[in-house]
């Protein structure tokens, strides 16, 4: 650049940015982004913005990517002092044509604070102590209350720093002496189910769960749709608030 002659070129400002490559305005990507994290049907999507299947699959798994790196990256511990997380595993798996025994079965940690609604889904390759303590570790602060069952694995979670509680659910469903219970997390996985049902999960199994918790993150913080509207929405009356 030559001193006192003003530089001429321009470059836009999709340059080095997640839509460089995108044909799409910026209006129709907050659209079509907006309707894929509230899990609009893709077929709605693609009429309303006559859009392609496969630009909507990429652009669903582009959302479900930058939520996975989210959670992976910005995600606050659960629990505390005062503070109660259940946890539990459950296995996850798909009929195939929905007919016949399920495959591609997957086993999944998780836990999910009371107080917030907050919630961890870790898919995991089995459910040793030194697997499923080491999650606990990661996403749970010492001084927490956790409930559990009385599997063995979790036997040791006093001396990781932890108030452990737990349930024996082959005689009750609530401990009748501490009343502690694991009811918040089978719920939870009820309906993580039904959030999954609807996708051919596949190798996409772990996005899938990152969209789960980030939608349970926005609803616990109450990101309803004011983002989107002059006047606040109650919890639970707009799409990206709705029970999942």
């Amino acid at each position: 650049m030559v001193a006192g002659v003003q530089c001429s070129a321009s470059r836009s400002i999709r340059t080095g940015s997640s839509f460089q490559e995108s044909k799409q305005t910026f209006r129709e990507v907050l659209l079509v982004t907006y309707g894929i994290v509230c899990r609009e049907p893709a077929h709605r999507i693609m009429k309303e913005h006559c859009l392609s299947s496969s630009t909507v699959a990429d652009w669903g798994m582009f959302c479900r990517e930058t939520m996975l790196v989210f959670m992976a990256g910005y995600s606050e511990k659960l629990g505390g002092p005062n503070k109660i997380v259940e946890v539990d595993e459950s296995k996850f798996g798909r009929r195939k044509y929905h007919r016949g025994h399920l495959v591609k079965d997957h086993w999944v940690f998780g836990g999910i604070e009371r107080e917030s609604g907050r919630t961890f889904l870790v898919p995991v390759p089995d459910r040793t102590t030194d697997t499923l303590v080491a999650i606990i570790r990661d996403w749970i602060e010492p001084g927490t209350t956790v409930i559990s069952d009385c599997w063995f694995v979790y036997r040791n979670l006093e001396s990781q720093g932890f108030t452990h509680r737990t349930v024996y659910h082959s005689i009750h469903f609530v401990d009748p002496d501490t009343g502690a219970h694991t009811n918040t997390i089978e719920s939870t996985w009820r309906a993580v189910k039904v959030f999954l049902s609807q996708y051919n999960r596949g190798e996409d199994y772990e996005y899938h769960l990152a969209q789960y918790m980030f939608l349970a993150r926005c609803k616990a913080f109450h990101h309803s749709c004011n983002y989107f509207t002059s006047s606040p929405t109650p919890i639970g009356t707009c799409g990206c608030a709705r029970q999942f």
